[in-house]
């Protein structure tokens, strides 16, 4: 069973997060050929102020 573990910054629209399982899926179903009945995602959101860019939060540098 192949599992994708995706971390991205909080703000994404619940359309958003189901484009990207639908495409991350449906690409690794593809590369490994893999049913995609078996591939899984998982995505974990994280605050801004969790996250650091260049030795700054990210809640400071994208606002």
């Amino acid at each position: 069973m192949p599992i994708a573990q995706l971390y991205i910054l909080e703000g994404r629209t619940d359309e958003q997060k189901e484009r990207l399982i639908r495409e991350v899926s449906e690409a690794m179903s593809r590369s490994i050929d893999s049913p995609i009945e078996r591939v899984r995602v998982i995505i974990t959101e994280m605050p801004k102020s969790h996250f650091g860019i260049a030795g700054e939060p990210a809640s400071k540098v994208r606002p």
